[in-house]
Protein backbone atom coordinates (compact mmCIF):
# COMPACT_ATOMS: atom_id res chain seq x y z
CA UNK A 1 0.00 0.00 0.00
CA UNK A 2 1.40 3.25 -0.84
CA UNK A 3 -0.13 5.59 2.28
CA UNK A 4 -0.90 9.26 1.63
CA UNK A 5 1.88 11.13 3.31
CA UNK A 6 4.36 9.98 1.36
CA UNK A 7 3.01 10.79 -2.39
CA UNK A 8 5.03 13.39 -3.74
CA UNK A 9 4.39 15.60 -7.21
CA UNK A 10 5.10 13.34 -10.07
CA UNK A 11 4.64 9.86 -8.61
CA UNK A 12 2.84 7.05 -9.94
CA UNK A 13 0.53 5.14 -8.01
CA UNK A 14 -1.24 1.71 -7.98
CA UNK A 15 -2.75 1.83 -4.66
CA UNK A 16 -6.40 1.21 -2.52
CA UNK A 17 -8.28 3.94 -0.74
CA UNK A 18 -11.45 5.01 0.78
CA UNK A 19 -13.37 6.65 -1.95
CA UNK A 20 -14.86 9.06 1.06
CA UNK A 21 -17.15 10.77 -1.66
CA UNK A 22 -17.36 10.45 -5.14
CA UNK A 23 -19.29 13.78 -6.93
CA UNK A 24 -20.29 13.64 -10.84
CA UNK A 25 -19.54 17.07 -12.11
CA UNK A 26 -18.81 18.97 -15.25
CA UNK A 27 -15.97 21.32 -16.47
CA UNK A 28 -17.03 24.58 -18.30
CA UNK A 29 -16.59 23.34 -21.61
CA UNK A 30 -19.69 20.62 -20.45
CA UNK A 31 -17.27 17.41 -20.42
CA UNK A 32 -18.36 15.13 -17.15
CA UNK A 33 -15.73 13.76 -14.60
CA UNK A 34 -15.47 12.62 -11.47
CA UNK A 35 -14.29 14.43 -8.16
CA UNK A 36 -13.38 12.02 -4.90
CA UNK A 37 -12.01 12.49 -1.88
CA UNK A 38 -9.60 9.67 -1.20
CA UNK A 39 -9.02 8.35 2.73
CA UNK A 40 -6.47 6.14 4.45
CA UNK A 41 -4.80 6.82 8.15
CA UNK A 42 -2.42 9.49 7.01
CA UNK A 43 -4.58 11.58 5.53
CA UNK A 44 -6.84 13.03 2.82
CA UNK A 45 -6.22 13.55 -1.09
CA UNK A 46 -8.28 14.87 -3.80
CA UNK A 47 -8.58 12.73 -6.63
CA UNK A 48 -9.93 13.51 -10.17
CA UNK A 49 -11.52 11.17 -13.07
CA UNK A 50 -11.12 13.29 -16.09
CA UNK A 51 -11.73 10.46 -18.49
CA UNK A 52 -14.66 8.22 -17.49
CA UNK A 53 -13.73 5.46 -20.33
CA UNK A 54 -14.05 1.41 -19.75
CA UNK A 55 -10.68 1.30 -17.09
CA UNK A 56 -13.03 3.28 -14.34
CA UNK A 57 -15.40 0.45 -12.72
CA UNK A 58 -18.60 0.98 -11.07
CA UNK A 59 -18.07 2.52 -7.58
CA UNK A 60 -20.00 4.17 -4.89
CA UNK A 61 -18.62 6.72 -2.00
CA UNK A 62 -17.48 4.63 1.12
CA UNK A 63 -16.22 2.35 -0.70
CA UNK A 64 -12.66 0.82 -1.08
CA UNK A 65 -10.87 1.21 -4.48
CA UNK A 66 -8.21 0.54 -6.57
CA UNK A 67 -6.78 3.13 -8.10
CA UNK A 68 -4.20 3.66 -10.80
CA UNK A 69 -2.97 7.54 -11.74
CA UNK A 70 -0.35 10.32 -10.69
CA UNK A 71 0.09 12.83 -8.55
CA UNK A 72 -0.02 16.37 -9.91
CA UNK A 73 0.67 19.84 -7.93
CA UNK A 74 -3.05 21.81 -7.63
CA UNK A 75 -2.57 25.20 -6.46
CA UNK A 76 -0.35 24.20 -3.28
CA UNK A 77 -1.68 20.73 -2.78
CA UNK A 78 -1.25 17.42 -4.28
CA UNK A 79 -4.20 15.60 -6.53
CA UNK A 80 -4.31 12.42 -7.72
CA UNK A 81 -5.21 12.31 -11.57
CA UNK A 82 -6.52 8.71 -11.81
CA UNK A 83 -6.81 6.58 -15.24
CA UNK A 84 -8.05 3.52 -14.03
CA UNK A 85 -10.25 2.22 -10.81
CA UNK A 86 -11.87 -1.37 -9.60
CA UNK A 87 -13.49 -1.80 -6.48
CA UNK A 88 -11.53 -3.76 -4.11
CA UNK A 89 -12.64 -7.15 -2.47
CA UNK A 90 -12.25 -8.35 1.25
CA UNK A 91 -9.13 -9.14 1.77
CA UNK A 92 -7.04 -7.07 -0.16
CA UNK A 93 -7.21 -4.42 2.28
CA UNK A 94 -7.48 -4.03 6.02
CA UNK A 95 -9.79 -1.32 7.36
CA UNK A 96 -7.06 0.07 10.41
CA UNK A 97 -4.92 1.45 7.53
CA UNK A 98 -7.64 3.73 6.54
CA UNK A 99 -8.88 5.27 9.36
CA UNK A 100 -6.82 8.53 10.45
CA UNK A 101 -6.26 8.67 14.05
CA UNK A 102 -4.01 10.75 16.91
CA UNK A 103 -1.00 10.44 17.82
CA UNK A 104 -1.21 10.85 21.10
CA UNK A 105 -2.03 8.35 24.11
CA UNK A 106 -6.09 8.84 23.97
CA UNK A 107 -6.27 7.10 27.43
CA UNK A 108 -3.58 9.79 28.41
CA UNK A 109 -5.10 12.56 26.96
CA UNK A 110 -8.72 11.90 28.77
CA UNK A 111 -6.88 11.53 31.75
CA UNK A 112 -5.49 14.87 31.82
CA UNK A 113 -8.92 16.16 30.68
CA UNK A 114 -10.54 15.19 33.91
CA UNK A 115 -7.49 16.57 35.80
CA UNK A 116 -8.75 20.06 33.94
CA UNK A 117 -12.04 18.75 35.37
CA UNK A 118 -10.84 18.11 38.58
CA UNK A 119 -9.24 21.42 38.58
CA UNK A 120 -12.24 23.83 38.36
CA UNK A 121 -13.48 25.28 42.09
CA UNK A 122 -16.80 25.97 40.94
CA UNK A 123 -19.11 23.25 42.14
CA UNK A 124 -21.88 23.68 40.27
CA UNK A 125 -19.53 23.57 36.82
CA UNK A 126 -18.16 20.99 38.03
CA UNK A 127 -20.95 19.09 38.49
CA UNK A 128 -21.79 20.05 35.01
CA UNK A 129 -18.64 18.64 33.75
CA UNK A 130 -18.60 15.54 35.46
CA UNK A 131 -21.79 15.17 34.30
CA UNK A 132 -20.22 14.62 30.78
CA UNK A 133 -17.32 13.64 31.59
CA UNK A 134 -17.61 10.90 33.98
CA UNK A 135 -20.17 9.14 31.80
CA UNK A 136 -18.72 5.69 30.68
CA UNK A 137 -20.82 6.17 27.17
CA UNK A 138 -20.55 9.66 26.54
CA UNK A 139 -16.42 9.30 27.13
CA UNK A 140 -16.31 6.18 24.98
CA UNK A 141 -17.84 8.40 22.38
CA UNK A 142 -15.90 11.65 23.19
CA UNK A 143 -12.59 9.88 22.92
CA UNK A 144 -13.10 8.70 19.55
CA UNK A 145 -14.79 10.88 18.14
CA UNK A 146 -13.02 13.52 15.26
CA UNK A 147 -13.71 17.17 15.53
CA UNK A 148 -14.32 17.78 11.81
CA UNK A 149 -14.82 16.17 8.89
CA UNK A 150 -12.38 17.74 7.01
CA UNK A 151 -9.47 20.87 7.17
CA UNK A 152 -8.46 20.40 11.16
CA UNK A 153 -8.53 17.15 13.75
CA UNK A 154 -10.57 15.06 11.48
CA UNK A 155 -9.51 11.57 13.01
CA UNK A 156 -9.99 9.31 15.32
CA UNK A 157 -9.40 11.23 18.71
CA UNK A 158 -9.16 14.92 17.30
CA UNK A 159 -12.24 16.24 19.33
CA UNK A 160 -10.52 14.93 22.31
CA UNK A 161 -7.40 16.39 21.16
CA UNK A 162 -8.38 19.83 20.09
CA UNK A 163 -10.46 19.85 23.04
CA UNK A 164 -7.35 19.18 25.79
CA UNK A 165 -5.15 21.43 23.67
CA UNK A 166 -8.14 24.77 23.71
CA UNK A 167 -8.47 24.03 27.30
CA UNK A 168 -4.52 24.27 28.41
CA UNK A 169 -4.25 27.34 25.91
CA UNK A 170 -7.36 28.65 28.35
CA UNK A 171 -5.56 27.67 31.16
CA UNK A 172 -2.79 29.55 30.32
CA UNK A 173 -4.43 32.69 29.30
CA UNK A 174 -5.81 32.80 33.05
CA UNK A 175 -2.41 32.71 34.31
CA UNK A 176 -1.51 35.98 32.01
CA UNK A 177 -4.98 37.85 32.52
CA UNK A 178 -6.11 37.86 36.29
CA UNK A 179 -9.70 39.18 35.35
CA UNK A 180 -10.56 36.17 33.32
CA UNK A 181 -12.54 33.87 35.56
CA UNK A 182 -10.85 30.24 34.91
CA UNK A 183 -13.48 28.20 36.19
CA UNK A 184 -15.92 29.51 33.60
CA UNK A 185 -13.29 29.75 30.79
CA UNK A 186 -12.07 25.83 31.35
CA UNK A 187 -15.21 24.89 31.74
CA UNK A 188 -16.36 26.46 28.51
CA UNK A 189 -13.41 25.10 26.84
CA UNK A 190 -14.28 21.71 27.67
CA UNK A 191 -17.33 21.63 26.44
CA UNK A 192 -17.05 24.01 23.77
CA UNK A 193 -17.39 21.40 20.92
CA UNK A 194 -19.47 18.57 22.42
CA UNK A 195 -22.03 18.81 19.92
CA UNK A 196 -19.82 17.51 17.89
CA UNK A 197 -20.65 13.69 19.13
CA UNK A 198 -23.83 14.23 17.21
CA UNK A 199 -23.05 16.70 14.96
CA UNK A 200 -20.88 14.18 13.03
CA UNK A 201 -21.35 10.06 12.58
CA UNK A 202 -18.66 8.10 13.63
CA UNK A 203 -16.19 6.39 11.19
CA UNK A 204 -15.82 5.18 8.84
CA UNK A 205 -18.61 7.88 7.54
CA UNK A 206 -17.44 10.83 9.66
CA UNK A 207 -20.14 13.00 8.06
CA UNK A 208 -22.36 15.35 8.81
CA UNK A 209 -25.61 13.79 10.28
CA UNK A 210 -29.28 15.59 9.52
CA UNK A 211 -29.42 17.40 13.01
CA UNK A 212 -25.50 18.32 12.52
CA UNK A 213 -26.67 19.77 9.07
CA UNK A 214 -29.83 21.68 10.23
CA UNK A 215 -29.31 22.54 14.01
CA UNK A 216 -25.15 22.46 13.74
CA UNK A 217 -22.34 21.96 16.90
CA UNK A 218 -23.08 24.89 18.37
CA UNK A 219 -26.61 25.01 19.44
CA UNK A 220 -26.79 21.21 19.86
CA UNK A 221 -23.70 21.73 22.30
CA UNK A 222 -25.80 24.40 24.10
CA UNK A 223 -28.85 22.52 24.24
CA UNK A 224 -26.97 19.47 25.74
CA UNK A 225 -26.03 21.84 28.40
CA UNK A 226 -29.19 23.22 29.19
CA UNK A 227 -30.41 19.95 29.58
CA UNK A 228 -28.08 19.18 31.77
CA UNK A 229 -28.69 22.22 33.73
CA UNK A 230 -31.96 22.03 34.05
CA UNK A 231 -31.50 18.52 35.95
CA UNK A 232 -29.17 20.10 38.61
CA UNK A 233 -29.88 21.36 41.90
CA UNK A 234 -30.12 25.11 42.19
CA UNK A 235 -27.75 25.99 39.23
CA UNK A 236 -27.50 29.66 39.25
CA UNK A 237 -28.93 31.39 35.98
CA UNK A 238 -26.61 33.91 35.54
CA UNK A 239 -23.62 31.24 35.43
CA UNK A 240 -25.54 28.81 33.01
CA UNK A 241 -25.91 32.05 30.85
CA UNK A 242 -22.18 33.21 30.46
CA UNK A 243 -21.47 29.18 29.75
CA UNK A 244 -23.62 29.22 27.00
CA UNK A 245 -23.08 32.53 25.78
CA UNK A 246 -19.21 31.54 25.39
CA UNK A 247 -20.32 28.62 23.62
CA UNK A 248 -22.12 30.32 21.07
CA UNK A 249 -19.92 32.70 20.42
CA UNK A 250 -16.78 30.97 20.14
CA UNK A 251 -16.24 31.03 16.52
CA UNK A 252 -15.79 34.53 17.68
CA UNK A 253 -17.95 36.40 14.41
CA UNK A 254 -21.10 35.62 13.39
CA UNK A 255 -19.95 34.98 9.54
CA UNK A 256 -18.12 32.15 10.94
CA UNK A 257 -21.10 30.12 12.15
CA UNK A 258 -21.15 32.24 16.05
CA UNK A 259 -24.83 32.79 16.75
CA UNK A 260 -23.58 35.33 19.08
CA UNK A 261 -20.05 37.74 19.62
CA UNK A 262 -18.10 37.22 22.36
CA UNK A 263 -19.28 39.82 24.71
CA UNK A 264 -17.76 38.14 27.57
CA UNK A 265 -13.35 38.35 28.04
CA UNK A 266 -13.77 34.37 28.93
CA UNK A 267 -16.52 34.42 25.39
CA UNK A 268 -13.21 36.37 23.72
CA UNK A 269 -10.47 33.82 25.35
CA UNK A 270 -12.06 30.88 24.06
CA UNK A 271 -12.71 31.98 20.68
CA UNK A 272 -8.96 33.22 20.33
CA UNK A 273 -8.15 29.40 21.71
CA UNK A 274 -10.20 27.62 19.68
CA UNK A 275 -8.90 29.40 16.47
CA UNK A 276 -5.51 28.94 17.22
CA UNK A 277 -5.33 25.42 18.03
CA UNK A 278 -7.70 25.04 14.94
CA UNK A 279 -4.88 26.83 12.64
CA UNK A 280 -2.29 25.31 13.94
CA UNK A 281 -3.07 21.54 13.38
CA UNK A 282 -4.50 22.74 10.21
CA UNK A 283 -0.87 24.03 9.36
CA UNK A 284 0.76 20.97 10.64
CA UNK A 285 -1.57 18.37 8.43
CA UNK A 286 -0.39 20.33 5.63
CA UNK A 287 3.47 20.26 6.51
CA UNK A 288 3.05 16.41 7.10
CA UNK A 289 1.29 16.22 4.00
CA UNK A 290 4.81 17.35 2.37
CA UNK A 291 6.86 15.64 4.43
CA UNK A 292 10.77 16.04 3.25
CA UNK A 293 9.60 19.32 0.91
CA UNK A 294 11.57 21.94 2.19
CA UNK A 295 10.45 24.61 -0.99
CA UNK A 296 7.29 26.52 -0.85
CA UNK A 297 4.39 24.70 -0.72
CA UNK A 298 1.85 27.40 -3.35
CA UNK A 299 -1.01 29.35 -2.48
CA UNK A 300 -3.14 27.50 0.50
CA UNK A 301 -6.67 28.58 0.51
CA UNK A 302 -6.82 28.43 4.53
CA UNK A 303 -4.19 30.92 5.29
CA UNK A 304 -4.81 32.72 2.01
CA UNK A 305 -1.02 32.93 1.10
CA UNK A 306 1.70 30.64 -0.14
CA UNK A 307 3.04 28.69 2.70
CA UNK A 308 6.59 26.84 3.32
CA UNK A 309 8.72 25.03 6.27
CA UNK A 310 10.55 27.03 8.84
CA UNK A 311 14.19 26.65 8.04
CA UNK A 312 16.04 24.26 10.11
Amino acid sequence: MVFINTLRDGDMVSSIYLCKSKNSLQTKAGKNYYSLQLQDSTGMLDGKVWDLNNGIGHFEAMDYIQVDGQVVSFQGNLQLNIKRIRKAQEGEYTIDDYMPSTKHDKNEMYRELLRLVASVEDEHYRSLLEHFFKDPEFATKFRDHSAAKSVHHGFIGGLLQHTVAVAKLCDFYCSQYSLLNRDLLVTAALCHDIGKVGELSSFPENDYTDEGQLVGHIVMGVLMLDRVICGLKEFPERKANELKHCILSHHGKLEFGSPKKPALMEALALSYADDTDAKMETFTEILEGHEGKEDWLGYNKWFETDIRRTSK
